[in-house]
């Protein structure tokens, strides 16, 4: 048991190195998803069918798609098209895209919650339909929609593990070389399971918290 406690504070240095790049990833993606997100709700409920029928492509090949065959799509994939992305690149696009694709559907459940009849009020009291949905829908929207949100951010980390398979430098990868070089794959790869456990498991019961919060502020 000593042994492995050793090997855990002698390769933790370099797993934290590899969390840290997953998190950079998980944070792009929302940073970049989410927006896109907002963007591919409206557009599928735009008037117009061109419109609405980009943002059903967008959506579906993002949600039908398994983000592994995402990430070898763009990684392996666009270099044929002469488009040459590293792997941390590829990790970011990949992950923004399925990132945009779901959080499309919880941002469009949370703008169809808004009652009709305040949307109708904003029309009696003049306001533009951008304004009707940047001041009254949008905020209302996306506090029903925030605890899903967060939560798909908790499943975006933890999916950081596949980025291994295009050689990102992440927690997995680590994990995997440690257990390479050593041939101590049990070790290293429950170090690496510890690691996740700390961070998503508080994270996913605030998240259940918040919800909870939220709903009794509804009521």
């Amino acid at each position: 048991m000593n042994e492995i406690f050793q090997n855990w504070a002698e390769w933790f240095p370099e797993f934290s190195s590899g969390f840290l790049v997953s998190v950079e990833v998980t944070v792009i993606s929302l940073l970049v998803g989410i927006p896109g997100g907002l963007l591919a709700a409206l557009g599928l409920s735009a008037k117009t069918r061109t419109l609405r029928g980009i943002s059903v492509l967008f959506v579906e090949l993002g949600r039908g798609a398994p983000l592994l065959i995402l990430l070898q799509l763009i990684y392996y994939g666009l270099p044929a098209m002469k488009v040459m992305l590293t792997s941390f690149s590829a990790s970011t696009v990949a992950f923004a895209w399925c990132t945009a694709a779901y959080t499309s559907e919880y941002i469009r459940a949370g703008i169809n919650s808004v009652h009709a009849g305040q949307q109708e009020a904003t029309h009696v009291l003049g306001l533009s339909r951008l304004d009707s949905l940047l001041i009254v829908i949008l905020p209302q929207a996306l506090k029903v929609a925030l605890p899903s949100l967060l939560g798909f951010g908790v499943v975006m980390l933890q999916s950081t593990s596949l980025c291994f398979t295009i050689a990102l430098p992440e927690l997995a990868t680590k994990a995997s070389e440690v257990g390479s070089v050593t041939f101590k794959y049990m070790s290293a790869l429950s170090l690496a399971a510890l690691i996740y456990i700390a961070i998503c498991a508080p994270a996913s019961l605030l998240v259940g918290k918040l919800e909870q919060m939220l709903s009794r502020h509804e009521k």
